[in-house]
């Protein structure tokens, strides 16, 4: 059997019902196989790498399964950089096939040949250049089984064109060939011990719920920990989703552009419970008085996070989900009623708000959107202003319902998330909220919700510059608005008509909640091109490297 057909059985044995694909020259051949023999998967043919690669990742995120793009060779091979870099720093499972250029030929500055292996080995969980077809299905497996344990990431497969057509007998192996690689599969027994006993002694106890527990679909196990013992829980940007019975243990995003109470329950805990988070710098602030009334314990599926930008109390290496099915066969631990009521004072008295005024506030639309979109929406973000007010402004009541690009912190990522979570999750209603800057990066994406017939609600809100940066040349740079004002947009509405998609222009806040309600209500997919107060800044705001404590809300 030819190794390109080798692949396309190894995709069928790993159950890949869906291929983020564009093809080239040095994978033609696969494309040929997949023509012929792999009729049960779904090729998705995005207009750029770089959407493919993040349609791949909405999907995975979405789905909980693993994102699998093919592209050739050269520039389609450096065009998924950003895409695969965006999943590395989110921990998301993707395998992404490459083509390569004829083995003799790598080295000698072929036609579109390019070092893939050696470009993206910073952002990769593993990558692999495959030399011979023998080993084509045996890293197959290895690639997705690295891809989907212990703490999920992007593996890359490189597969010259030559192996491509070499031929051998297909066997694919049952277990992967990896004898040094062994996740937990569970934490140890006397360090959940311990944490019981710190939660019985507790009196303070809060829970952060990072973006780790979406991974490990544990979102509802996390709920049930937090209503059965009466544990307050903040989330952090990816963390989005757990969402407690009794709403006065919600108390929603913490760090930089959290709110004034989820911070102050971090500052003010005696004991803090971190569930898959990297503790990064966005919710620390200062990390020399970060939580520093509090023990902290640091629950990961990678050592390697534990103790790496904070000094905890109680490391414990494994699986979320492990551990929170030990923590809950407990029967009770502690009265902490007297500091829930304290958070729940805190909250009334600094509630999140924004001032209400005759220009359009992108607040305020989120808040529409939340009211007249299906509670089981899932919201592809941009990154930006955009992206603080849907975490900030748009409640979620389930895991793998907000899809962002949170450590990389990539523009142009919402549109191609959204499309793959709406092939992932059909029956869905998918949003997409972009801002003017961040749609334009892969607007081209529109052709393909077209092509492909998705519901895709697609919500730009226009302030006619880079907000998040001008925000901040407000703040440090004294007004010198150098380089973010983009007042020469084009018109969204006539470019998503362009390629197929309907679309409504919002200005006025007389007309918000009635465009909302049929914007939200509308069949297949639409574009809302919403012009909103360019000077809106997104507060409370924490400034980097402050203490928590220190807030500005207003600017």
């Amino acid at each position: 059997m030819k190794g390109a057909r080798i692949l396309v059985e190894a995709l069928k044995k790993e159950g890949v019902d869906t291929l983020f694909c564009y093809n080239g020259g040095a994978v033609i051949s696969i494309f040929d196989e997949l023509y012929t023999h792999g009729k049960e998967i779904n090729l998705i043919q995005p207009r750029h790498e770089q959407g493919g690669t993040h349609a791949a990742d909405g999907y995975a995120r979405s789905t909980g399964k693993a994102g699998v793009v093919l592209v050739t060779s050269g520039p389609g091979a450096t065009n998924t950089v950003t895409g695969i870099a965006t999943a590395y720093m989110d921990s998301v499972p993707l395998v992404v096939f490459t083509g390569q250029v004829s083995t003799g030929m790598i080295g000698t500055d072929a036609f579109q040949e390019a070092d893939t292996v050696g470009i993206t080995m910073p952002i990769t969980k593993a990558n692999f250049l495959v030399k011979n077809v023998d080993e084509l299905a045996p890293t197959v497996k290895k690639a997705f089984h690295l891809a989907t344990t212990g703490r999920p990431g992007p593996v890359v497969v490189d597969i010259p064109k030559d192996v491509q057509m070499d031929e051998t007998e297909f066997v694919y192996p049952l277990t992967p060939d990896l004898p040094g690689y062994r996740p937990k599969d569970s934490g140890h027994p006397r360090q959940v011990k311990t944490l019981k006993k710190y939660l019985h002694e507790a009196r303070k106890p809060v829970v952060i719920s990072g973006g780790g527990v979406n991974s490990a679909g544990a979102t509802e196990l996390m709920n049930e920990f937090c209503d059965r013992y009466g544990i307050p829980v903040v989330t952090t940007l990816l963390g989005h989703g757990v969402s407690p019975q009794h709403e006065e243990l919600n108390y929603g995003p913490i760090g930089m552009h959290g709110g004034l109470y989820g911070n102050y329950a971090l500052q003010n805990c005696d004991l803090l419970m971190a569930f898959g988070t990297r503790f990064s710098d966005r919710i620390m602030g200062d990390p020399d008085v970060f939580a520093e009334q509090a023990r902290i314990v640091h629950v990961d599926i990678d050592a390697a996070e534990i103790g790496k930008n904070v000094s905890v109390d109680l490391p414990i290496v494994g699986p979320i989900s492990g551990v929170l099915e030990e923590l809950n066969r407990e029967e009770s631990y502690g009265d902490y009623s007297e500091w829930v009521e304290e958070l729940r004072t805190y909250r009334d008295k600094n509630p999140l708000e924004f001032e209400q005024s005759e220009v359009l506030k992108p607040q305020y639309l989120i808040q529409l959107a939340q009211k007249y979109f299906p509670e089981n929406t899932i919201v592809a973000s941009d990154v930006g202003q955009n992206q603080m007010w849907v975490a900030q402004y748009f409640h979620f009541h389930r895991g793998r319902r907000l899809l962002t690009s949170g450590g990389l912190g990539t523009m142009g990522y919402g549109l191609p998330a959204a499309i793959g979570a709406a092939v992932g999750n059909p029956d869905a209603q998918v949003l997409t909220v972009s801002g003017d800057g961040g749609f334009q990066m892969n607007m081209q994406e529109m052709a393909t919700v077209k092509q492909y017939g998705l519901k895709v609600k697609i919500l730009v809100l226009d302030n006619s510059c880079l907000g998040m940066v001008r925000q901040w040349q407000q703040l440090l740079f004294d007004k010198r608005y150098s380089g973010t004002c983009m007042n020469d947009n084009p018109d969204f509405g006539l470019m998503a008509k362009a390629m197929g998609i309907p679309s409504m222009k919002l200005e006025k806040v007389s007309e918000a909640e009635q465009t909302m309600k049929a914007f939200a209500e509308s069949e297949g997919s639409m574009l809302l091109h919403a012009v909103i107060e360019g000077e809106e800044n997104v507060v409370p705001m924490v400034p980097a490297g402050k203490p928590l404590d220190q807030v500005i809300r207003k600017m």
